[in-house]
């Protein structure tokens, strides 16, 4: 028999599995703040606030390099090659910091990312 979550309803997915998927993208975590039990879980709502915040941040990361980026390309060579390697370093550190957040989601541990965490905890009531 399924253990029941911290919310006392047995709803098939535990609270560390339900903060997990919320990374996935910011789809589940729209759904896990709507759809109840989840929506009164403390724990969930944070994941799910961290997750929606941490994809606005992708967004605008990934808009303020392709910036820079159309900005160095008219240095010739020198600009591209600074262009690119900007945008893999923004792109791996955020696929890092997401793996991060989602990992230790599964594992019930709270990782705040710093800025986007705090935001999350003050939506999710904390």
């Amino acid at each position: 028999m399924d253990e029941p979550n911290a919310t006392g309803a047995n709803t098939g997915l535990s609270d560390d599995a339900a903060s997990g998927l919320a990374y996935l993208t910011f789809i589940p975590a729209i759904i896990f703040l709507v759809v109840a039990p989840y929506n009164t879980n403390p724990k969930v709502k944070f994941h799910a606030w961290q997750s929606i915040f941490l994809t606005v941040a992708w967004v605008v990361v990934m808009i303020a390099v392709w910036i820079v980026a159309m900005i160095l390309a008219f240095v010739p060579v020198v600009g591209w090659i600074v262009s690119i390697l900007l945008h893999f370093a923004a792109l791996i550190g955020l696929i890092v910091l997401w793996l991060m957040a989602m990992i230790q989601a599964f594992q019930g541990k709270k990782f705040v990312i710093p800025v986007i965490g705090p935001l999350a905890a003050k939506q999710a009531g904390q």
